[in-house]
């Protein structure tokens, strides 16, 4: 999978110091790191021809043609370079299945597989979980649920939220004593 929590930081494509370089980035702490620096030979000429012409020749014929000529080659020598840097930084960070960041090992919980955040997230919520699915019962039979989205018993349906007043028709909460319409009493 490639990372996608990076920035181009490269320097100009037709200038005596081109070259290409990301940084890398943890998404939770914004702790960062570089890649090395990758010379852009092709951009570098194309700098030291742009100062030679400069000198000889006139400037907005002699910048035009340098910049064509850095130009050429540069998007696939930066998706190498990228691809290079990429390969490098990649033991570094972790997609957190939880949060679906990008971690560096700083913010990792190798023992959970997630970040910290999100570790600890789940360890708060997997008791009150637990407890809740030993208490949970049907509203309409009260026989303690299992689990599942319909009552073993009577045949409830678990997951709504709404039900409907047998004598109105209209659509109340779930919680709901009295109908709002008729005043039917559930």
């Amino acid at each position: 999978m490639a990372l996608t929590n990076y920035r181009d930081v490269s320097t100009s494509m037709s200038d005596v110091s081109a070259g290409f370089q990301f940084e890398f980035y943890c998404e939770k702490c914004g702790e960062a790191s570089r890649s090395a620096f990758k010379p852009y030979r092709k951009g570098q000429i194309t700098g030291w021809l742009s100062r030679f012409a400069f000198m000889f020749y006139d400037l907005n014929k002699a910048s035009r043609a340098t910049g064509a000529f850095a130009e050429a080659g540069a998007g696939e020598a930066k998706r190498e370079a990228l691809a290079e840097a990429m390969a490098l930084a990649a033991p570094l960070y972790e997609k957190c299945t939880g949060c679906r960041k990008w971690v560096g090992r700083e913010c990792w919980n190798s023992s959970a597989g997630t970040c910290r955040d999100c570790a600890t997230r789940s360890a708060q919520d997997a008791p009150a979980a637990a407890a809740g699915a030993t208490t949970a019962a049907c509203p309409n039979c009260q026989t303690p649920s299992t689990g599942g989205r319909f009552c073993h018993e009577c045949g409830f349906d678990m997951a709504s939220t709404h039900k409907s007043c047998p004598a109105c028709g209209i659509t109340l909460p779930r919680q709901a004593r009295f109908c709002t319409d008729c005043g039917h009493g559930f």
